[in-house]
Order: C-alpha cells, then sequence, then structure tokens
C-alpha cells in the first residue's frame, strides 16, 4: 500500500516537496515512480527512481526541476518540487513497479501499486 502526501496550494516558482508512504510489500526493492493527471488530460510520467536509489529518470517537463529521492530505510520515495510551473498542477500518484529494480518504463500501465494521489495547484 502506498500513502500520498505534501500536496497543496503553491505560487509559480516556488516549492514543495511530496512523499509517499509505503507499508507491506510495496517499496521493497523495486522502482519507485511519480506520475501526474491534470483534468482531462492523460496521467503522465514525472520520475523515477530505481533501488535501491542509484539512478534516476524524469519527465523533459520537470527535469532539471524535480528530483525524486528515496530513503529505504523509512520507506518512503520523496519529490521535491522546485520553480513550480502552473502547468504543473494536477493529481500526483506515487507507484510501485514490483518487477524491476531499474527504471525499465515510463508508462503508467506498466506500474503495478498505487497511492491515492495529492493535488498539487500550482497559481499564477
Amino acid at each position: 500500500q502506498l500513502q500520498a502526501s505534501g500536496g497543496g496550494l503553491v505560487q509559480t516558482g516556488g516549492s514543495l516537496r511530496l512523499s509517499c508512504a509505503a507499508s507491506g510489500r510495496t517499496h521493497s526493492r523495486y522502482v519507485m515512480g511519480w506520475f501526474r493527471q491534470a483534468p482531462g488530460k492523460e496521467r503522465e510520467f514525472v520520475a523515477a527512481i530505481s533501488w535501491p536509489g542509484m539512478k534516476s529518470k524524469y519527465a523533459d517537463s520537470v527535469k532539471g526541476r524535480f528530483t525524486i529521492s528515496r530513503d529505504n530505510v523509512k520507506r518512503t520515495v520523496s519529490l521535491q518540487m522546485n520553480s513550480s510551473k502552473p502547468e504543473d498542477t494536477a493529481v500526483y500518484y506515487c507507484a510501485a513497479d514490483s518487477t524491476s529494480q531499474a527504471v525499465r518504463t515510463t508508462r503508467p500501465d506498466l506500474y503495478d501499486f498505487w497511492g491515492q494521489g495529492t493535488l498539487v495547484t500550482v497559481s499564477s
């Protein structure tokens, strides 16, 4: 089970930190990722991190602004959002790919565990 938190309202250019806590078997030696879904749009890849955390992958739209990290002791995954833009407004979901320890895909349908989502609103 995955529980995302940290969403809220932030001004353009501001920062926000999302966190995802895992329980049960999720997060254990799995790739962890963040996705987002804006109103009327499909769910899209944001970032993913390998096990145990040496490699990460980012969508071009967030590269250089967002940073994904994981704490394998606390079993959490975080997404640090800096230099936020109005187009970052979306519901953000954390997810796990239990089939791999290396980031192999950005397709949301290939991630098999999902959190409930947390809303991020960036005001202009």
